[in-house]
């Protein structure tokens, strides 16, 4: 979304909700929520109150040139990697990390959605799963070749 914005220039929600192909619902709850983190406000001078223009505050427009670089190092693979924990996973892939490292960093992420996300990342090919022989085994998981911009990108977003 705030890649769009900032291409736009601004954009009323009628616009982002058909080109980003989502829910007016879903539309409202992020744009709240970007509100919320200071990144996205109500084009002060956009007089229309029931049909707002939305543009990008300064910190959304340090944050744009990030948002855009994963975009466009996630191309190919948007149906997994825009899930919800898929990118904060890859962020953390910049070295092999095991399971229980990866809870510790993620930890608003709970087991079950920590694990669905891997699964669905080993799927698309992005990350790699490796069982290493010791005792317990245990698994280590790390960010495929084909990851590897995708992955750089996320941890620039983190740091943006």
């Amino acid at each position: 979304m705030l890649a769009e914005i900032s291409r736009t220039r601004g954009s009323r929600s009628a616009a982002l909700s058909g080109q980003l192909g989502v829910s007016g619902a879903s539309l409202r709850r992020t744009l709240a929520a970007l509100q919320e983190a200071g990144l996205v406000e109500r084009n002060p001078g956009y007089g229309h109150p029931l049909r707002p223009e939305y543009v990008l505050t300064a910190r959304g427009h340090r944050l744009a040139p990030a948002v855009a670089g994963v975009l466009e190092a996630i191309t190919g693979h948007e149906d997994v990697a825009l899930r919800k924990w898929s990118l904060p996973v890859l962020a953390q892939l910049s070295r092999p990390r095991r399971f229980s490292e990866l809870r510790a960093r993620l930890p608003a992420a709970g087991p079950r959605a920590l694990a669905l996300a891997l699964k669905d990342l080993q799927a698309a090919g992005l990350v790699r799963r490796q069982l290493v022989d010791s005792y317990p085994p245990s698994a280590v998981y790390a960010a495929s070749d084909a990851a590897g911009a995708a992955v750089r990108a996320a941890s620039a977003l983190r740091g943006a």
